[in-house]
């Protein structure tokens, strides 16, 4: 007659105790407890069975009292069923907005600008084109007609909505001339960018215009100085803050964005010195480089005027200035003034006050500092960088007090 013991079995001549856990609590303990009670005789396998079973008992409970908790509902939401894109398939205008909306988080907003609308000349031609239907033909086709842009082609309210073909038989018969080959190249490699991008994305395996170049040498068309008969005919009929913002840039060589970004907390007091204009990013804009990050003491002449305006609080010393304005007020006053002399700009102003630093004898890497340029003193600028502090404040007062305006300006 064979012995049975509950919730035990002899298996291979050993007692194994075996006893299922709860439904509610096998996902947290397991499908049952199960332990071998080391021997074969059945009176002694009864008594570790109810010792077991005390064990067990203690068990359930502590998973009763822990899993009273309701368990977390993670709802997961199903992925929507997308086609399997083939290489190449994507349209350009799609890939397009896709680029742009990332480049818009990434450049400034000039850059960007600048990005967007020679994207938007390529888009314009090949909006619904698969991006790996385009050819080195297509590209050939392109470069032909971005050679052919006039230089105000962004300027002609007819000419929004365009495609790049409309505007460049537009622009014929306005007879401008083209676009240099410098604005041509910068235009080609924006459109490249977008290209070199696709490749980084999968959507094609190499830029089909890789090998193609506008024709030419890009030639930089230097800003000219202002000769004293215009820095004198600027300053008589620049009125209010444009003639403060003109005179603030020929004596301190700020560029236009630097000086309408000033702030109240920018003008810092030296002692001796005297007032000093603190150059560095701010919520109002931000600087072309980290050399352009400087102090650069303000002008006898200027430092008044600066000093009257400082508003109350804590704002812009030019509210509601920008360089668009400042650029725009010059171009007032030259095209009523004839100035008629190709690269006279307002950053002309900047010129006008190197120039002069540079006629008092003033060393390069001295003049370098004070408008925010890398020093050029030694061939490695970056050792030169490490080792040196730089001009002292006296040494940057003495240059700042050697400029003079013209003779006949009425200040």
């Amino acid at each position: 007659m064979s012995i049975h013991i509950k919730y035990a079995y002899l298996r291979h001549n050993t007692w194994i105790y075996r006893r299922a856990y709860p439904r509610h609590l096998q996902s947290l303990l397991g499908a049952s407890l199960k332990r071998s009670l080391k021997t074969n005789d059945a009176r002694v396998a009864r008594t570790r069975v109810a010792e077991l079973n005390q064990t067990f008992d203690q068990i359930v409970a502590e998973a009763e009292a822990q899993g009273d908790q309701t368990p977390k509902v993670i709802p997961v939401q199903s992925q929507r069923f997308e086609r399997p894109r083939l290489l190449g398939e994507a349209t350009v205008g799609q890939l397009a907005d896709t680029f742009l909306s990332e480049r818009a988080k990434e450049l400034r907003y000039g850059s960007f600008k600048s990005l967007r609308f020679a994207v938007g000349l390529l888009v314009s031609e090949h909006r619904k084109t698969a991006i790996g239907s385009l050819t080195k033909s297509d590209g050939e086709r392109i470069l032909s007609l971005i050679q052919r842009l006039s230089p105000n082609v962004r300027k002609w309210r007819q000419a929004q909505g365009l495609r790049l073909s409309e505007l460049v038989s537009f622009g014929v018969g306005l007879r401008e001339g083209s676009i240099s080959v410098q604005t041509q190249s910068r235009i080609w490699g924006q459109m490249g960018q977008f290209l070199d991008w696709c490749c980084s994305k999968g959507e094609i395996t190499d830029n089909p215009w890789k090998a193609l170049a506008p024709k030419g040498k890009a030639e930089v068309a230097p800003y000219v100085a202002l000769t004293d008969t215009e820095v004198i005919t600027l300053l008589r009929h620049g009125e209010g803050i444009f003639r403060d913002l003109l005179l603030l840039c020929l004596l301190t060589g700020l560029r236009s964005g630097e000086a309408v970004g000033l702030t109240k907390d920018d003008l810092i007091q030296k002692g001796n010195y005297g007032w000093f204009v603190k150059v560095r990013p701010n919520e109002v804009r931000k600087l072309k480089s980290k050399a352009a990050e400087r102090e650069v003491p303000l002008h006898g002449m200027i430092a008044d005027t600066l000093t009257r305006i400082i508003p109350s609080n804590r704002g812009r010393l030019f509210p509601g200035w920008t360089v668009d304005r400042v650029v725009k007020a010059f171009a007032k006053i030259r095209a009523q003034q004839g100035f008629d002399r190709d690269g006279v700009v307002f950053h002309s102003t900047r010129k006008w006050f190197i120039t002069q630093c540079e006629r008092t004898g003033v060393p390069e890497h001295f003049t370098a500092t004070l408008v925010g340029h890398q020093s050029a003193r030694s061939a490695n600028k970056l050792t030169y960088g490490l080792y040196s502090a730089g001009i002292s404040d006296a040494q940057k007062r003495e240059i700042v007090d050697q400029i003079r305006l013209p003779i006949g300006v009425d200040l």
